[in-house]
């Protein structure tokens, strides 16, 4: 009892050593459990390796290499056992006719023996079957198919995540905007009371700015909430639990720092390169197996097997006796007549290959026409951005200017009041031309295979 009172004692006291020694280790541990600090590319990176549609993605590639090897040990040897213990507890009696007397009197006999036992193996082996040839290429086309939806998840993964981090960069720079202008408004707020106790303002420029003040107020609370709806859209789609707390390691002037209209649309697209159009093209090749496949279930099978037995007979356990046999043979199988199935499989087969070869080409077409969309809109989007952000230099100085003559009763509170609104609403266009710019800089580099 005593030694395992001073074990406890010694190891309280090594603890307590640990945590006095390394005070923040602890506290650091517990903050890297719950706490996430992540660039955009940090970000989408571990998106890749976390979020649940690219788990599933890649568990489906895993299922289609496993089915690879299933499709081709079917056409390798195929070897199998038997056993079997028979006790004719009732021997069956036969009947048989007097041949030698020539009477109609028949004689009953018991023909076997009491015990039977058998021993026996089976090999089985496919010389030549066509579909089985047909079969490995296609489930080799479905693995690399699956090789090509992993890579399409996880560009659909990455894009998810860009979205979600512009989204909280872009409110939350809405919301500093809507932070400094209360901040302004509230000084004016002050202002504007100092004044009207000495008999400079009225009342009602007093209740204007209070009104001011309120709707500001109102709109920061309400963006507070967004900033953290589009904070849980992002745990979501890193796969992170619902209590992570996410630092976002870049700004929006980082982002924006980084945008090069003019390279990216010089950059050429070549359509086939493109992920959707490589699943299309898959599915069309798939579509052309399985015509050849129809095809060749016409044609004949030829299978090799090998059989050996060991078989025992006697009335006694003891006294049985064993006899060996073994034998190999040639299967053919060669189909003749089907009534019409096989054709209409085979036409059937036909007309879906067509259907698939059509679809790649509205796939094509398609793809053309989004690129050049998507060139217009970026294009559309820069110059939106470079207007608005012009605006916005200019509503600053003229807001600036008005509260400046306010303060000295140049200005009425209506001005002024009409002049922060404009000044909001440039703001406002500015975000939104902004997060534009970016989604529609997205979708192109997204198509381009840029991510």
């Amino acid at each position: 009892m005593k030694n395992n009172t001073d074990y406890m004692k010694n190891k309280i006291l090594i603890a307590s050593s640990l945590i006095l020694l390394f005070p923040g280790a602890i506290s650091i541990a517990q903050e890297n459990s719950s706490d996430l600090s992540l660039s955009l590319k940090e970000a989408q990176d571990y998106a890749v390796q976390h979020n649940k549609m690219t788990n599933s993605a890649r568990m489906d590639l895993e299922a289609s290499k496993m089915a690879v090897w299933e499709t081709i040990s079917s056409g390798l040897p195929q070897i199998s056992t038997s056993a079997s213990f028979t006790d004719n507890i009732k021997q069956m009696v036969f009947l048989l006719p007097d041949f030698i007397g020539g009477t109609d009197k028949k004689t009953p006999i018991t023909m076997g023996s009491k015990f039977n036992s058998s021993l026996g193996f089976q090999a089985a082996m496919p010389i030549f079957n066509a579909s089985y040839y047909v079969g490995i290429e296609t489930v080799k086309l479905a693995n690399k198919l699956a090789e090509t939806n992993v890579k399409s998840t996880e560009l659909d993964v990455r894009e998810s995540i860009a979205s979600a981090y512009y989204l909280i960069l872009i409110s939350e720079a809405s919301l500093n905007i809507l932070d400094g202008n209360l901040a302004n408004l509230q000084e004016t707020l002050k202002s504007t009371r100092a004044m009207y106790s000495v008999g400079m303002a009225e009342s009602t420029d007093v209740d204007q700015m209070v009104s001011n003040v309120t709707m500001v107020q109102n709109s920061c609370s309400s963006l507070e909430r967004t900033v953290e709806l589009n904070y849980n859209l992002l745990r979501f789609q890193l796969g992170v639990p619902t209590d992570t707390r996410i630092v976002l390691k870049e700004s929006i002037d980082d982002l924006t720092k980084q945008l090069n209209v003019e390279a990216l649309l010089s950059q050429e697209f070549n359509y086939s390169d493109n992920l959707n159009y490589k699943l299309i093209e898959g599915q069309e090749k798939m579509s052309a197996l399985n015509l050849k496949s129809q095809k060749a279930l016409v044609l004949p099978t030829l299978t090799g097997v090998i059989t050996g037995s060991r078989t025992g007979m006697g009335d006694k356990i003891p006294e049985i006796e064993w006899y060996n046999s073994s034998l190999y043979m040639f299967q053919l199988s060669f189909p003749i007549f089907a009534s019409g199935q096989r054709y209409s499989k085979i036409r059937k087969a036909q007309i879906n290959l067509e259907k698939a070869r059509n679809t790649r080409d509205i796939v094509t077409d398609q793809l053309r026409m989004q690129e050049k969309q998507l060139r217009y809109n970026l294009v559309n989007a820069n110059i939106q951005y470079t207007s608005q952000k012009d605006n916005v230099e200019v509503s600053k100085r003229v807001f600036t200017s008005v509260e400046n003559k306010y303060r000295q009763g140049m200005a009425s509170s209506l001005d002024l009041t009409q002049a922060n609104s404009l000044y909001l609403t440039a703001e406002n266009n500015y975000v939104s031309s902004l997060m534009n710019l970016l989604q529609t800089k997205l979708a192109l580099d997204k198509l381009l295979n840029n991510m």
